[in-house]
């Protein structure tokens, strides 16, 4: 049921850049943003129609602010605990069902939009329809189909099969197959294209370039052709500059960027989502989590050396853009979304706003919808948060979702049920461990 909302006497964050406005209001009809301004002064323009029904919310000693937009987040994964339950343990129609639930608690956070780069059989398309359509309620969605990988393979290894489909990725093994894979998946529907530029090689340290320049040139013509937009994978320097110079739109990670890197960023009009979360998770709670002793520091010291170039990327008029890689046991839905705006602040040196502006403003872009999202605007769609609390004094608020106070989506209130989404254990869903270390005669025997 539409429902009108005159929304009053909160502090307004627009996600434009722009300073705090205290005691503004905004009215909301048929979904989009109708006015902006004091109470009075909608009244007075006669913005509210005479007898015109509406629902008062007072937001006193709150923020109003555009709903956040999470450009980079694996809705179909299910907090993935391995590679090998990514790929040999989820079942396509338990992956839609599960995933469907899942939404909520990315909705209940705050996110009212987001991008996923690539989904475990390539549901993405189909779940964005199904939320379009209100099958199910979820945050706006534009979404990959599958990441294009080549048989070298991506952060999974020997697992990755020398071709075809395996989990999340499409396997290509010549340029002709990456022409042809990256028309079909928008043939799918695909929003966005992802090419895994970057992999481990089992005995090789760090992740390495495993595509060739002539293939990401390849994708790139033939997404841009069709115009689609494409987004790379890229933690190691070379890959970043390559994939810049040849057409990649979003670079994701930018991990240990150099000077060459962000000259052809700078020079080819290329935005970066760095995805810090993952990373800082597992450096301050790693151990929390049981991960390898030794884990932390690597993850720590990659942040600090990507957030130096990152910083002067942003000094440089590049396009920033917030993402928290959320779908892996590190980083589950509904709780570290916003947690890229915090990182943001504390080693780019962004201030509150600034970094408010990455998953508002600069997420639209992603969400290819910048003249309709991102922004409190007259004739914006009307999706936006009631926060409690002011973000510009703690932008920690934004990541704990008892501090979301309202989430509107599509203009309307979203309904919470007091309790959390989850669901109980799926027979074969997660990969079992008989033990955390290798059960010797010392160690059995030994003191």
């Amino acid at each position: 049921m539409e429902e009108n909302l005159l929304i009053s006497g909160g502090t307004l964050i627009d996600g434009t850049g722009s300073p705090p406005k205290p005691n503004d209001s905004i009215y909301i009809r048929d979904g989009k943003i109708i006015a902006l301004g004091s109470v009075k002064e909608i009244k007075e323009e006669r913005l509210i129609a005479e007898g015109e029904e509406f629902i008062g919310i007072d937001a006193s000693g709150k923020t109003i602010m555009p709903g956040l937009i999470d450009s980079h987040l694996h809705c179909s994964f299910d907090d993935v605990q391995s590679n090998d339950e990514l790929f040999f343990h989820r079942d396509p129609t338990l992956v839609a069902l599960v995933t469907a639930q899942n939404l909520k608690k990315i909705l209940r956070a705050g996110i009212t939009s987001f991008v996923d780069p690539d989904s475990v059989h390539g549901i993405g398309p189909a779940l964005r329809d199904a939320v379009n359509a209100n099958v199910t309620e979820g945050p706006r969605i534009k979404a990959g189909y599958q990441a294009l990988l080549t048989a070298v393979g991506g952060t999974a290894g020997r697992l990755i099969p020398d071709e075809g489909t395996i989990g999340y990725a499409q396997v290509v093994n010549s340029k002709d197959e990456v022409i042809q894979w990256t028309r079909r998946h928008i043939k799918y529907g695909a929003d966005w294209i992802k090419i895994h530029a970057t992999g481990s090689i089992p005995g090789r340290s760090g992740e390495l370039m495993v595509w060739s320049r002539e293939e990401i040139r390849a994708a790139c013509q033939a997404a841009h052709e069709l115009s689609v937009p494409v987004m790379a994978h890229c933690r190691e320097a070379e890959s970043i500059q390559i994939c810049a110079e040849e057409g990649v739109d979003l670079i994701l990670h930018a991990s240990f960027m150099n000077e060459a890197g962000l000259e052809a960023i700078i020079d080819n009009g290329a935005s970066i989502c760095p995805t810090f979360t993952f990373l800082a998770n597992l450096a301050d709670f790693g151990s929390k989590v049981g991960a390898s002793p030794g884990m932390e520091d690597i993850f720590r010291g990659e942040i600090e050396q990507t957030a130096k170039m990152v910083r002067k990327a942003y000094d440089n008029g590049v396009r920033i853009i917030a993402g928290s890689e959320s779908g892996f046991a590190l980083t589950p839905y509904g709780h570290w979304h916003a947690r890229e705006l915090e990182v943001f602040v504390e080693v780019l040196g962004l201030t509150p706003i600034e970094a408010i502006t990455t998953a508002t403003k600069n997420g639209a872009w992603t969400m290819l919808m910048e003249d309709q999202l991102g922004t409190l605007e007259e004739g914006k769609l009307a999706d936006l948060l009631i926060v409690d609390g002011n973000p510009c004094e703690d932008i920690s608020i934004l990541n704990d979702k008892n501090r979301i106070e309202t989430v509107i989506s599509r203009g309307q209130r979203v309904v919470f049920d007091d309790t959390w989404p989850s669901h109980d254990e799926i027979p074969g869903w997660k990969v079992g461990n008989w033990g955390d270390e290798i059960l010797t005669w010392d160690k059995a025997y030994g003191e």
